[in-house]
């Protein structure tokens, strides 16, 4: 069974930093896409960074570029979501996803989901 659990959300003022993880299980690791995204209340899935299956490489979302680095562990099966620069525009509910191939940052190609964890940036 495909799990993932994200934790490491919480309140940060504006500039502040926060570091996610994930951890999962039931698949192999780095053969899989994985990635970040987030919800704001009232808003769609955003699909924020993701790592490809095919070469591992990452892909950021242009609101975060620059400001938020993802990275992974294969030998802890983890993916970790580095943001600095905090916006009080970042604040939202973040999930880690899964898949088989990478097909994009659309949440939509994305079968497996954890459940969430909440970002918070005050100005």
């Amino acid at each position: 069974e495909v799990q993932l659990q994200a934790s490491g959300g919480g309140w940060v003022q504006a500039g502040g930093s926060l570091r996610l993880s994930c951890v999962t299980s039931g698949f192999t690791f780095d053969e899989y896409a994985v990635g970040w995204f987030r919800q704001a209340p009232g808003r769609q899935h955003e699909g924020i960074s993701c790592i490809s299956s095919a070469d591992r490489s990452t892909y950021y979302a242009d609101s975060v570029k620059g400001r938020f680095t993802i990275s992974s562990d294969n030998a802890k099966n983890s993916l970790y979501l580095q943001m600095d620069s905090l916006k009080p525009e970042d604040t939202a509910v973040y999930y880690c996803a899964a898949d088989t191939k990478y097909y994009g940052m659309a949440a939509e190609h994305y079968g497996y989901w954890g459940q969430g964890t909440l970002v918070t940036v005050s100005s």
